[in-house]
C-alpha cells in the first residue's frame, strides 16, 4: 500500500512577490539629485513651476516643505517669491514718490535719509534678502560711526515703514525691522532760557532781529514761521499773531512758502502786552510794505536766511550777552516752558504750539509739577508754622 506523501510548506509553489505601490504626491515633487540632497518644486497660484529656494537634507524635510507652501496657498498667505526681488533703493524711492501729501520739507528729508544711510548699506539688496540681523548691524554700524542717535532713529523709522508697505504689497512676509525702541529720538535736554537772559540777548543782537527773537520765545513760534509772517498777520490792537505758513529752504528750490507742519499749525497765538511796543516799532522800521509784506527781512530787504542769520547774527549776540551756545530754536522751547509755568493746560499748550497730539505739550508740564512742588513745600511751611504756635500756646 502506497502512502500518500503530506504536503509542506517547502512543496508549496512560490507566490509572486507584492509590487509595492508609488505613492504620488497630491501637491508638489520631490527628486533626488545626484549630490544625494533632495530637491522640491511645486505649481504656484500663477501656474508657474517653482523649485524651493534651497535644496534638503531628506526627502522627508522636503515634503515637509512642500506641505507648508500647500497651506499658505490654501489659506491665501502665499507670497510670490519672485515679487521680493526688487531692489530697496529702488523701492525706497518709489515709496516716497508715491506718498501723498507729504511736505516739501519731509519729501527732503526722506530723500537725504535714504541717500546717505539706507542705499549705502541696502541699496543693491532684493528687499526679501534683508533680514533681522541686516538690520540689527545696519543700526550699529551707524550709531558707531558717530551718526547721531536721533537721525539713526529717523532712518530707522523710514525703513520700518518702507518694510512695512512690502508686507502690505505682498513683497515679503515678515518686517525685519523689529528693534525695540529703535525709532525713538532721544534728543538731548534743550536748555531753558531765563525771561533776563532772553532781554539780555534783545539788548545786544541787531535792533531788526529784537522782535525776531522776541516772538520765537513769547509766542512760541517756529523758524519757519517767523520768516513766512506777514504784515496782515499781525494785529498790535488786539494783542495776536495768526500763523497761516511758513517759508522755508529746500534743496534745489530755494525759499518756498509751504503751510505750517500739520493742520493744527494754522493758529493764532496771543502774545503778551509786553512785547507789543517793541513789534510796533519794528513794524515801522524794518518790515515790508502791504499787507502780504514779510515782517522779517535782512539787511538787503529780502527774506530773511536761517544760514546766513546762523552764521553771521546768532553767534555774535550769544557771546555778547555771556550765553553758551544754544540753538534758535531754544526760545521756542524756552516760550513753552514760561506758558507751562503761567498755568497753561495740556490743550492749551497744545494750541500755543501747533500740535495736534498731547505728546509733546506733556513734555512742558514738568514745569508745572515743578512749580506745584513749590506751592507744596510753601503749604507744608505754613502748617508746621501753625502747628508749631499751637503748641506753644
Amino acid at each position: 500500500m502506497t502512502r500518500t506523501a503530506l504536503a509542506t510548506p517547502d512543496d508549496e509553489p512560490p507566490r509572486r512577490a507584492r509590487k509595492k505601490k508609488s505613492t504620488k504626491r497630491r501637491f508638489g515633487r520631490v527628486r533626488q539629485l545626484p549630490s544625494g540632497r533632495y530637491q522640491a518644486r511645486y505649481a504656484g497660484p500663477d501656474g508657474v513651476d517653482r523649485p524651493a529656494p534651497e535644496t534638503f537634507a531628506t526627502k522627508t524635510d522636503a515634503e515637509v516643505w512642500l506641505t507648508k507652501i500647500e497651506s499658505e496657498i490654501l489659506d491665501g498667505d502665499w507670497i510670490d517669491p519672485d515679487a521680493g526681488k526688487v531692489k530697496l533703493g529702488k523701492y525706497a524711492q518709489d515709496w516716497i514718490d508715491e506718498r501723498p501729501n507729504l511736505r516739501p520739507r519731509t519729501i527732503e528729508l526722506y530723500g537725504y535719509l535714504r541717500r546717505t544711510h539706507l542705499v549705502p548699506t541696502f541699496g543693491e539688496k532684493a528687499m526679501n534678502e534683508i533680514k533681522e540681523p541686516h538690520v540689527r548691524r545696519w543700526r550699529k554700524k551707524l550709531l558707531d560711526g558717530g551718526v547721531s542717535e536721533v537721525t539713526v532713529a529717523k532712518a530707522y523709522r523710514l525703513l520700518k515703514a518702507i518694510f512695512t508697505t512690502a508686507v502690505d504689497d505682498q513683497l515679503i512676509k515678515r518686517n525685519p525691522c523689529r528693534i525695540k525702541g529703535a525709532g525713538q529720538e532721544k534728543s538731548a535736554e534743550r536748555r531753558v532760557l531765563s525771561v533776563r537772559q532772553v532781554y539780555k540777548l534783545v539788548e545786544v543782537i541787531e535792533q531788526r532781529y529784537r522782535a525776531l527773537v522776541l516772538l520765537g520765545t513769547f509766542a512760541s513760534l517756529r523758524w519757519g514761521e517767523l520768516a513766512g509772517l506777514q504784515r496782515r498777520d499781525i494785529d498790535l490792537d488786539a494783542g495776536t499773531i495768526r500763523v497761516e505758513r511758513q517759508l522755508i529752504q529746500i534743496t534745489g528750490k530755494g525759499l518756498v512758502f509751504t503751510d505750517p507742519k500739520s493742520e493744527a499749525g494754522k493758529r493764532t497765538v496771543v502774545i503778551p502786552e509786553l512785547i507789543i511796543d517793541e513789534l510796533r516799532a519794528h513794524l515801522k522800521d524794518f518790515t515790508q510794505e502791504g499787507d502780504e509784506g514779510l515782517v522779517f527781512v535782512g539787511p538787503d530787504e529780502g527774506p530773511i536766511r536761517n544760514s546766513n542769520f546762523n552764521r553771521r547774527v546768532w553767534p555774535k549776540a550769544l557771546e555778547d550777552a555771556g550765553l553758551p551756545k544754544i540753538h534758535f530754536h531754544d526760545l521756542r522751547h524756552t516760550g513753552n516752558n514760561l506758558a507751562a509755568n503761567a498755568g497753561a493746560s495740556i490743550r492749551e499748550l497744545m494750541t500755543r504750539m501747533g500740535h495736534s497730539s498731547t505728546r509733546a505739550a506733556m513734555i512742558y508740564q514738568h514745569s508745572t509739577d515743578e512749580r506745584q512742588r513749590e506751592v507744596a513745600r510753601k503749604l507744608d511751611d505754613l502748617a508746621r508754622g501753625a502747628l508749631k504756635d499751637r503748641s506753644g500756646t
